[in-house]
């Protein structure tokens, strides 16, 4: 059974790996998270001292994941999308949260000032919105909310409902 590839994009702290995780959970779709993955695989090209953080090797990771995503049936965790190719994914959301609940979340992860500012910036100025758009067909880039329980509930069975209707319009 032919089944659909997901990209669950966004800011860092709106949410994918919650939605991720559940949704593969729900569906029996494989989920990815490009973080896990370039740790397991030490997948990265240096370090950034200012943000104190790992830089990943954009092209090994494409290379470790595109035999799986040649299979189908893949939801993809990462903030970031245009290094991606465009044939792998047939939707694309972006998730969205409000300012005041994204500095919480963000500050409880132990963020430094100018990493919780930057990303702050970063979902102020729909950068990951903007990049998805700029990577993908338009039709196929969702915005979501993800501000309140009920908008994962939400989010969940609408996701659901896409895969369900995808996978009877390929079969």
């Amino acid at each position: 059974m032919l089944q659909p590839n997901i990209l669950l994009t966004g800011t860092p702290g709106v949410g994918k790996t919650t939605l991720g995780k559940e949704l593969a959970s729900r569906s029996g779709l494989k989920y990815v998270n490009v973080g896990d993955l370039a740790k397991e695989g030490q997948l990265y090209d240096g370090y950034d001292e200012e943000y104190d953080c790992p830089i990943l090797d954009e092209d090994r990771v494409v290379d470790e994941l595109e035999n799986q995503m040649k299979e189908g049936g893949v939801i993809v965790d990462y903030h970031g999308c245009d290094f991606f190719p465009e044939r792998w994914f047939h939707i694309v959301f972006v998730l969205r949260t409000d300012n005041s609940e994204l500095y919480k979340r963000l500050e409880t992860r132990g963020y430094n000032e100018k990493k919780l500012q930057d990303n702050i910036q970063c979902e102020i100025f729909q950068v990951l919105y903007e990049e998805a758009m700029a990577s993908y067909k338009e039709e196929i880039v969702h915005q979501l909310a993800s501000n309140k329980p009920e908008d994962l509930e939400n989010n969940i069975n609408q996701i659901l409902k896409w895969i369900e209707q995808w996978i009877k319009d390929h079969s």
